[in-house]
């Protein structure tokens, strides 16, 4: 195994600028008809007064709680009809006691049972689009007759096939697909502050 000595400067320059380069690349390759169609469906749950249920693990965790303060705080504070976004990731002991005593693969449809209602949404977020208790969700909430917006990296896996709206990421990197994970709420959160809250922020 290599070892770094101490003091030597490291000239990252090149391998920034193709990393930048690549994720550039990727955004040129994304779907806006999808974005466009999670964004009327996210509006439609917020004037029905309906939960959208946001979820995932790692990284796509901390995304998922993101989301959940970009809308219920950002986009919220300007609007009439609040969004109302609940991720399932934030009640650590709740997590642990599910995992510990049912299973970590049931962490977010145990959320789900008995409380998801008609009208709600899902956003589901796996990079590999296959992790189990995503998807074991999400097949519950579609079983039920909800939607599912579902963000993915690589080949989507189950999770792209399952949704009825697909936020993929065309990329076998999982930072880059979680970079623009966050890029797609971002974007999102920037079309309703313009288009409902009146705030340009996009200032050039």
């Amino acid at each position: 195994m290599a070892v770094m000595k101490v003091g030597k400067v490291m000239d990252f320059k090149q391998d920034i600028s193709d990393y930048v380069a690549l994720e550039i690349e990727t955004l040129k390759k994304l779907d806006v008809n999808a974005v466009n169609e999670a964004l009327n469906l996210l509006l439609d749950t917020a004037k029905k007064h309906k939960r959208v249920y946001v979820f995932g693990n790692g990284g796509s965790s901390a995304t998922a709680s993101h989301i959940v303060n970009d809308f219920g705080k950002g986009v919220s504070e300007y609007v009439e009809d609040k969004f109302r976004f609940q991720c399932l990731n934030d009640n650590v002991p709740t997590v642990m006691a599910i995992a510990n005593d049912i299973g970590f693969d049931e962490i977010f449809r145990f959320q789900l049972r008995g409380v998801i209602e008609p009208g709600d949404v899902v956003i589901a977020i796996s990079g590999s689009g296959n992790s189990k208790n995503v998807i074991n969700a999400v097949e519950y909430a579609k079983s039920h007759g909800n939607k599912i917006i579902g963000l993915t990296g690589f080949d989507g896996g189950k999770l792209r096939k399952l949704s009825d709206i697909s936020l993929h990421v065309p990329i076998n990197s999982m930072q880059i697909t979680e970079d623009i994970h966050m890029i797609y709420d971002h974007l999102m959160m920037s079309m309703f502050y313009c288009h409902l809250c009146g705030k340009n922020h996009l200032v050039k």
